[in-house]
């Protein structure tokens, strides 16, 4: 059990003192990069699959009726 409190105590350790962590305000600009072109990409799914819908209804009504 002491091997793996040791463990955790200099993960810590590496964490704190051994670790380059990336600017708050860096991080604030890429989160929000990220959530832009996440909205735009579903948006952009969306759009197609809306007309492959639209498409794929109206094959199957002018083959159907």
């Amino acid at each position: 059990m002491a091997g793996i409190v040791n463990y955790i105590k200099e993960s810590f350790s590496e964490l704190k003192n051994n670790v380059t962590w990336t600017p708050w305000s860096e991080v604030q600009s890429l989160t929000i990069l990220v959530a832009v072109f996440s909205i735009i990409f579903s948006l952009a799914i969306w759009g197609v699959d809306t007309v492959f819908s639209k498409a794929i209804g109206y094959y199957f009504n002018y083959f159907v009726n």
